[in-house]
């Protein structure tokens, strides 16, 4: 492969990134193929030695993503994080797409609960302006601890949920390690 069919091919994988991003990423590239040409070395020798430009394209874009998810946590940021990781291997679309998706399960899970105990209070007053004559304090009252009960379940998933986005962006940054080559003991 010769120099400007490996920065062709570069440049379309890396279609995610900005023009100054990829143009910075490219110059980065030909400066490789100008090294390696001083050194005695052939274009076709240069471009197998840096690998295939689409593993590449896709190694900068899964690092890419994780860095913006890192700076503003949204769920289209974590959301395309995701998808670059899982586009890295297939073996990833077990290892990290089924994690996300039961800890999104959990976590929506516990935000509807504390949601609904929160709201408890107002089925309560409902049901007595519905059916006046089936009111009893008892029911008031366990709707009120159950409020109680939701204000700190939702203020503890808040923390929670901080925590785990967190921890899953270290996941996703392990799983990338992972696959450029294994971890590295030192």
């Amino acid at each position: 492969m010769t120099k400007d069919e490996f920065l062709n091919k570069l440049n379309e994988a890396l279609r995610g990134l900005s023009l100054n991003e990829r143009r910075d990423i490219l110059q980065d590239y030909e400066e490789h193929f100008v090294i390696g040409l001083e050194e005695g070395k052939t274009e076709a020798e240069i471009a197998e030695r840096l690998g295939s430009p689409s593993s590449i394209g896709k190694d900068l874009l899964a690092s890419y993503h994780i860095d913006r998810v890192e700076q503003s946590v949204t769920a289209g940021n974590i959301i395309r994080a995701i998808w670059a990781v899982i586009g890295l291997s297939f073996f990833n679309l077990i290892i990290v797409l089924g994690p996300f998706v039961a800890l999104v399960g959990v976590i929506c899970g516990l935000w509807v609960a504390s949601l609904g105990f929160t709201l408890a209070p107002l089925l309560v007053i409902f049901d007595f302006l519905v059916h006046p004559g089936t009111f009893e304090f008892f029911h008031l009252f366990v709707s009120i601890a159950l409020c109680g009960l939701g204000i700190l379940l939702g203020i503890g998933m808040f923390f929670v949920t901080k925590v785990l986005n967190k921890g899953f962006i270290r996941y996703l940054k392990f799983n990338v390690s992972l696959v450029r080559g294994g971890l590295k003991h030192e």
